[in-house]
């Protein structure tokens, strides 16, 4: 397997609070690693969080100004990475996701990769991407006016098919040897809102 920067496999779940992006993203991992494909994931939060227990001993370790600080346990190994305000941090995170297929990332909208909305018409407000030009499509079964495809939400395999066409996208050409024709076929029609078979992504409500 080629493995190229983090940044060049990313692909970013968005959307207003409670539309449904972590449910998504749980399924489309079980579906992704289904297919054998090794799937990371990475939730961001804009706000500042303790993310461990005051007082515990990883924590004093920290507080006395250990950069970088981890927990090791007999199945899992944590570790905690200072970063500034308003910094990135993918490159932070490079070593431990080089090995992925594709990285799942919950939020950022501000991010560096391919990003695609999550929207439920019951729950309420304007889809994000009728204001914004980053947006490649929509996650929607609800009719829904907007530039962009929909992909329908009730079947999580044809999103698969359709996160993974996306992503092809970021691939450095290096890594799509003998594929790159069959690839920008099924580019070309995914940006038009079409599959390769001839039939449209974002059904008429």
């Amino acid at each position: 397997m080629l493995l190229w920067p983090i940044m060049k496999k990313l692909l970013h779940l968005v959307g207003r609070k409670n539309h449904g992006k972590t449910t998504l993203l749980v399924e489309l991992v079980r579906e992704l690693r289904g297919r054998g494909l090794r799937i990371g994931t990475i939730k961001h939060s804009s706000h500042s969080h303790e993310l461990d227990a005051p007082g515990k001993d990883s924590s004093r370790h920290r507080q006395a100004g250990a950069a970088p600080a981890a927990i090791v346990t007999a199945d899992q190994v944590m570790v905690f990475l200072p970063r500034a305000p308003g910094s990135t941090f993918y490159a932070s995170l490079e070593p431990t996701f080089a090995g992925c297929d594709l990285v799942l990332v919950e939020g950022d909208i501000g991010g560096p990769g391919v990003k695609v909305e999550v929207w439920r018409a019951e729950v309420g407000g304007e889809p994000l991407a009728a204001g914004r030009r980053d947006i490649t499509a929509v996650v929607s079964d609800d009719p829904i006016a907007t530039t962009v495809p929909r992909w329908p939400r009730g079947d999580v395999r044809r999103l698969g098919d359709l996160v993974l066409a996306a992503a092809r996208e970021l691939e450095p050409a290096s890594s799509r040897t003998g594929r790159v024709s069959e690839r920008r076929v099924r580019t070309s029609a995914f940006r038009r809102g079409w599959s390769s078979r001839g039939r449209r992504l974002d059904p008429a409500p």
